[in-house]
């Protein structure tokens, strides 16, 4: 079924002629890696970052310090200003976005580990999910870059 996600995405951003580019944290460059498996995705894949720090997120992204401490790295409000962003400074037709926790380490009370935002960024919308997802660090990783693939191909 993962698989199909993945390439049913390549399908659709070849058939539409359109480009994507990727703000990755908590993903790690899982997403941009994904994106980039199947042969012939140069065509769509634009670029893609791994903004893991939040002085990254401030440099590469241009994210406002303020708008971290006031929401929080792992925050829908810091998801759209990453998806919006990459989408910008790479002049592409769609972005990308994930923010959460991992774990084992890094959660709170209102954030427990598996809090995860997914956004997807173009010119006429921008849509943000919020997911809550359980398993291991590496699980999580994954469905997060899964969840953002079928966020894509829903909207494609």
């Amino acid at each position: 079924m993962a698989n199909e996600i993945l390439k049913q995405a390549h399908k659709k951003l070849l058939a539409k002629g359109k480009t994507i580019a990727i703000a990755e944290s908590c993903s790690g460059g899982l997403l941009s890696c994904l994106l980039t498996e199947l042969p012939g995705s140069s065509k769509y894949f634009i670029s893609g970052v791994v903004t893991y720090s939040n002085s990254s997120k401030e440099k590469i992204l241009n994210i406002p310090a303020k708008i971290i401490a006031k929401y929080g790295a792992v925050s829908k409000n810091v998801a759209l200003l990453m998806a919006e962003n990459i989408r910008k400074k790479s002049n592409s037709d769609f972005a990308l976005s994930l923010t959460g926790i991992a774990g084992p380490a890094g959660s709170t009370k209102n954030k427990p580990i598996g809090t995860v935002f997914v956004c997807l960024s173009s010119k006429n919308k921008n849509i943000c999910r919020k997911f809550s997802l359980r398993g291991s660090r590496q699980a999580i990783r994954k469905k997060s870059a899964y969840q953002a693939l079928r966020l894509l191909c829903a909207h494609l």
